[in-house]
């Protein structure tokens, strides 16, 4: 019996393992598209490639649910949607650039 339940324990900790995973691996994806969007709609002189585009999309969800649970548009644990994590990559990307261009006059 405490083979079986020691079984069962490692089946689910094997599921909670895999679903954490696949979970990553979906953010980094929806990142990449979201990133890649804002680059399109933000034509211009920007660093990176792949990683670059990937981190962007993720770090433009995180800013557009922080915002949106600020503003209330989104309740505590709702993920960010679609349009206004790309709005946050947006945001990302001209912030990056205003301080790039800071840098440059100084």
């Amino acid at each position: 019996m405490r083979l079986l339940a020691s079984a069962v324990l490692s089946v689910e900790t094997l599921n909670h393992t895999t679903d954490y995973t696949m979970h990553i691996l979906w953010m980094l994806i929806i990142g990449l598209v979201i990133g890649a969007i804002a680059k399109l709609i933000m034509p211009g002189k920007d660093p990176g490639g792949i990683i670059v585009t990937m981190l962007l999309g993720v770090a433009g969800a995180l800013i557009a649910g922080f915002l949106g649970r600020a503003i209330g548009w989104y309740h505590e644990g709702e993920p960010a949607g679609f349009i206004a994590s790309i709005l946050g990559a947006i945001l990302v990307l001209a912030a990056y650039r205003v301080i790039v261009a800071r840098r440059r006059i100084t």
